[in-house]
This record gives structure tokens, C-alpha cells and sequence, in this order.
């Protein structure tokens, strides 16, 4: 009956507009029939639907919700449930180590009241992990369906390269019916390519930290184009970059910066170019996009990203020092514990004490050329006299010993013991080894995205000059 007077009201209101809207005039005889027709349309319909019977709806299904538990990176250092526990998959918590924090406060933060626990983790020399607790990096917890410690792991070194392939380090400890065991694993990270533009206003980490491109890239962009780019002084508003980059991330964690894949920097209007090339998949090096080395002989300079406080020349020195006048080094200010590498290929001549130098060490090179490093905190290990290192290794750490009145390094090239200039003397030196003809070949075809990308992204940044964006390819 419903559906019968739902048919008849639309059939009333069907007839009432077509009678407003027709006119009385010709073909109003066509009209009427029309209508009736219509009429009868309708009433055969009802009775139809009077005579089937209707057919019984199938049951709904219950509404669903889809929960999901999404882990939020970078993590707190409150203890956060990243999984929930079933009887394959343990329960696991995670959290970040705060400054100050002591095996027992990680523990607690962890749910893990368990004295044989944090007596292990404190009291076997054979594990590294109370002497390894560095602000920032993150411990986790396993536990099964029950409530049962499975394992904890602390990952020390998010980031390693000592194999070749970019991996995280971290040490396991898992429970046993006797107690605790411990063991090292080291995992493969996955490695995303993003790219990031930028023009400078005011410094170029501001610039890099607008764009989220990690200080250990923008550090990076600043060695790989060192010799060719004056970075402690020679930064002017309105340069520009772009840039194309490796991140790394292990299980969703962020786990440090990859390499600088490819850079352009225009700097005062003139552009310099680089991208990393590798022959055989395990060693390379940075060329310009013409295929010509930038690895100088040597290093522009012994820290990767300092300050000049005292350049090469003459200046007034402090009555209470022993020596006045001529400055025969550069001084980089760098706070206590930066890292000192070598400038070039050499062999370690001095390494100790040298007079109001404090801590220092003298490299060998050729040509009668020597480097000299001063006022160390303390070396590298394995930094002795006689012991060959190569263009980049780490040597020592900066400090504030011999006649030194803050943390900074002070660093002299010599030839034939004559201190010259070496910021002028490192940019007159020949570059490395050129790429023969036939992998110049090579050297084409694989830069030709990275020229490409470049490319794409110098337009990109011409049509919106103040973009600073990071995208994944």
C-alpha cells in the first residue's frame, strides 16, 4: 500500500506540473490523451508491485573501521609501542636516549624492571653498551604475548659504510633460560635519492636546514666543492644550489645522511658542478659534469666545515705569549673533539709535543712539502711516526694545548720549511689523476641523469626563485 500511494502522489505531482505548463490553446486534445496515458502507465505498474512479493535484503555487514598503528619518526624519548604483540610477533617498545641518561632510567623508560638485566648491561666488560649511550640514538625492547623479555637492541651506529654498502650497527641482547647473551649485527639500510633547491639569505646551513637537507650533506656539498668554492668567506646572498642527495632509513627509522650524488652551486653568478662517479660500484670520486677531477692534490682544508679566525700574515700577538708577529698558519676555531683529516698522501714525521704548537702532528709529502697540525686535544689511534696516511684520513681532534687561548686548529704548509700561504698554495696545486678517454665514455653515460636532474631543477628554481624543497625520487 506504501508503494501504491507513493506511485499515485507522483502521478499527482506529474499532472500537476505538466497542467501548469501547458497552454489551453493548440494541441491541448494531444495533451489530454497523453496524460491519460501516463495515468494508466502507472496504475499497471502498482499492481504490479501489488502482486510480487518483495524480496528479503540481505543483512548489512557490520561497519568496520581500519586501525592502524602509525609510528611517528623522529621518535620521543618517551618509550613508544611500535607492535602489537600475537604469538609470532613479539610486543616492542621503543625509545630514545635523553642526555644524561643511565642504563637503569633507558630500563625504566623500557617497562623493564629486571636486575639480572640491568646487571648485565652495567657489569660485563664484554658489553659495549653502557659505555656506548649517545644522546639521540634509539633502544628497543621485545616481549611476547606474555609479558616475556625476548630481546633489547641498541642501535649504537645508525650509519656505516665499513663495508661499502651503507648498513646500521647494533647490538643484540637476548634472553635465555640461563640468563643473557649478547652479539653485534649489522643490517643493510634502505637508501632514498631526494633532491633539494636553495638560494641564500642569510647562511648556507639557514638555507639547508629551510630546505630539511641534513648537515652532514650540506657539509658534504661544501668539501666536494671546496676547491672550487671559497665556503668560509666566499658565500654571497642570492647564490643559489641545487642538489641531489642520498637518505638512509632502516625499519622506517631515519639512520643518517648518504653521499652528495650530485651538486650545482652558483656562486657570485658562476656555476660549479659536481657529481660522484664510481668505476667499479665500490670506490669513486667527484668530478665536474665535463668529466675533470676535483680532488685536488690537497685539501683546501684539514677540518670539513670551520671557521677562519686568523689568516696567514702578519698580527699582533698577546704580550704573554713567547713569540709576536708573522702568523705562519691558518687557525680554524672548532670546539674540543672536531676531527682533524689530512690534507694529502703523506707519512707522519712528528707526533707529539712541538713547542707552543702543544699536541701536533707534521706529515711528510712530496716535494719537499709538509703539513703541520696544532694544539690537538689528542691523535687518532694508530697516529704514529712513520705511519703512511691518505688525503682525507682522520688524524687527531681539535684542542687548546701549547700556546692556545680557545679550541681551534692551527695549520701550516711548508716547502723546503718555508710557511707559505696555504690557501693560495692549495689552489695553485695540480688535480688528481684525469679519467682516460675510454671512461670518459663511461663517465657520460652515467652522469647524464644527474646532468639532466640538474637541469630540470635550475628551471624548476628559475620560475619559483624562493622554493626550498626536498623531494623523493
Amino acid at each position: 500500500m506504501r508503494q501504491q500511494n507513493d506511485l499515485a502522489n507522483a502521478e499527482a505531482l506529474a499532472l500537476s506540473r505538466l497542467s501548469t505548463s501547458a497552454q489551453p490553446a493548440v494541441g491541448s486534445h494531444l495533451l489530454r490523451n497523453l496524460l491519460l496515458s501516463t495515468t494508466f502507465l502507472l496504475c499497471v505498474g502498482a499492481a504490479a508491485l501489488g502482486m510480487v512479493q518483495p524480496v528479503q535484503p540481505e543483512p548489512m555487514p557490520p561497519e568496520q573501521t581500519l586501525v592502524q598503528n602509525v609510528l611517528p619518526f623522529p621518535l620521543d624519548a618517551d618509550a613508544t609501542a611500535i607492535e602489537f604483540a600475537t604469538p609470532e610477533t613479539p610486543y616492542v617498545t621503543e625509545t630514545r636516549i635523553r642526555s644524561g641518561d643511565t642504563v637503569a632510567t633507558v630500563l625504566k623508560r623500557l617497562n623493564l624492571d629486571d636486575t639480572n638485566l640491568l646487571n648485565f648491561l652495567t657489569r660485563d666488560t664484554k658489553v659495549p653498551f653502557a659505555s656506548k649511550l649517545v644522546p639521540g640514538r634509539s633502544v628497543q625492547a621485545a616481549t611476547d604475548i606474555n609479558g616475556q623479555l625476548l630481546w633489547v637492541r641498541y642501535f649504537h651506529t645508525p650509519q656505516s659504510d665499513a663495508t661499502g654498502q651503507p648498513t646500521v650497527k647494533l647490538l643484540q641482547i637476548n634472553a635465555t633460560r640461563d640468563g643473557f647473551t649478547a652479539e653485534d649485527l649489522e643490517r643493510p639500510s634502505e637508501v632514498q635519492i631526494e633532491v633539494a633547491v636553495g638560494t641564500i639569505e642569510r647562511s648556507l646551513f639557514a638555507t639547508t636546514d629551510a630546505a630539511s637537507i641534513p648537515d652532514g650533506i650540506t657539509m658534504q656539498m661544501a668539501e666536494v666543492l671546496g676547491t672550487k668554492i671559497d665556503f668560509f668567506r666566499g658565500i654571497h646572498r642570492g647564490d643559489q644550489f641545487r642538489l641531489v642527495y642520498e637518505n638512509r632509513t632502516f625499519e622506517g627509522r631515519p639512520a643518517g645522511p648518504g653521499r652528495v650524488l650530485a651538486v650545482e652551486f652558483v656562486n657570485k653568478g658562476k656555476a660549479s658542478t659536481a657529481v660522484w662517479y664510481s668505476a667499479d660500484g665500490k670506490t669513486g670520486s667527484y668530478y665536474d659534469l665535463e668529466g675533470e677531477s676535483l680532488q685536488g692534490a690537497f685539501l683546501r682544508n684539514s677540518i670539513k666545515f670551520s671557521r677562519i679566525s686568523s689568516t696567514f700574515g702578519m698580527r699582533t700577538i698577546a704580550a704573554n705569549q713567547a713569540w709576536s708577529g708573522h702568523h705562519p698558519g691558518v687557525d680554524y676555531v672548532a670546539p674540543t673533539g672536531t676531527p682533524i683529516h689530512a690534507t694529502a698522501d703523506g707519512v707522519v714525521q712528528l707526533a707529539g709535543w712541538h713547542f707552543g704548537y702543544g699536541n701536533t702532528i707534521i706529515l711528510k709529502h712530496h716535494s719537499k712539502i709538509t703539513t703541520l697540525y696544532g694544539h690537538q686535544s689528542r691523535f687518532a689511534d694508530g697516529i704514529t711516526v712513520g705511519t703512511k696516511v691518505s688525503q682525507g684520513q682522520l688524524i687527531g681532534y681539535v684542542g687548546s694545548t701549547g700556546w692556545s687561548t680557545g679550541p681551534h686548529l692551527h695549520y701550516e704548509f711548508r716547502v723546503a720549511e718555508k710557511p707559505i700561504d696555504p690557501l693560495s698554495a692549495t689552489a695553485a696545486m695540480p688535480a688528481a689523476t684525469p679519467l682516460e678517454p675510454e671512461q670518459r665514455v663511461k663517465f657520460a653515460e652515467v652522469v647524464a641523469p644527474f646532468r639532466q636532474q640538474l637541469q630540470v631543477l635550475a628551471k624548476f628554481q628559475e620560475i619559483v626563485p624562493d622554493i626550498s624543497s626536498v623531494a623523493v625520487r
